[in-house]
């Protein structure tokens, strides 16, 4: 996916084993943010910002949606016990992952592999990708939603 591509309808299935559509969004922008898996440093840091900022990211008209490959069950878990307030979609045959170009080579403790390359895609009230933020912060990853046209 690029710039200027519609999103799919279909995200995937959330932490309660609903499905999650774009139009259960209309009229909103979505933060729609891929990352590798729950509960590590990294991860956490980036959800907890998100957290943490979420009523802010509600008031500019951006839902948050995260997706990794985890199952739904282990999303429920992680949402749970850092009060994520938004969607987790659990994407455990790597469909989305794929669709939207981040499941890729990586390089992690001098290994190669195969893995989900965090990435935010922001879509637009028509479900048009509209920026990609592929130089996460995880720590600051609101401001750089936020500011990314200042």
């Amino acid at each position: 996916m690029k710039i200027g591509d519609k999103a799919p309808e279909v995200l995937g299935v959330d932490a309660s084993g609903n499905e999650v559509k774009l139009s259960d969004y209309a009229g909103k922008k979505i933060v729609l943010y891929f990352y590798p898996k729950d509960n590590t440093s990294g991860c956490t840091a980036q959800a907890c910002n998100l957290r943490d900022n979420y009523e802010a990211l509600r008031r500019a008209g951006y839902e948050v949606i995260g997706v990794s490959k985890d199952s739904a069950a282990s999303h429920g878990r992680f949402a749970e016990k850092h009060g994520l307030p938004f969607r987790l979609v659990a994407d455990v045959d790597k469909t989305l992952n794929e669709a939207f170009g981040v499941w890729r080579e990586k390089r992690m403790c001098g290994r190669v592999g195969m893995g989900t390359v965090r990435t935010t895609f922001i879509i637009d009230e028509n479900g048009v990708i509209e920026d990609i933020i592929e130089k996460v912060n995880t720590k600051d990853h609101t401001n750089q939603i936020l500011n990314k046209n200042s």
